[in-house]
């Protein structure tokens, strides 16, 4: 499956800080949990990734 493939699954996403000072992004998905723990470093170029997605869908 690739990132164009669509797909019928549903997930839960959730985005915060942990108490060891990392930003952790979990995904939930059926019986399925992953837990993503990222520096605040990483997590900013993540959240940049994302932006810049959808600044190119939306053209601003």
């Amino acid at each position: 499956m690739g990132i164009n493939t669509e797909s019928d699954i549903t997930a839960n996403l959730q985005i915060g800080p942990t108490t060891d000072g990392m930003v952790r992004i979990f995904v939930e998905a059926g019986d399925v949990e992953i837990p993503m723990d990222f520096e605040p470093e990483e997590a900013l170029d993540i959240a940049e990734e994302i932006r810049a997605a959808a600044l190119s869908i939306t053209g601003e």
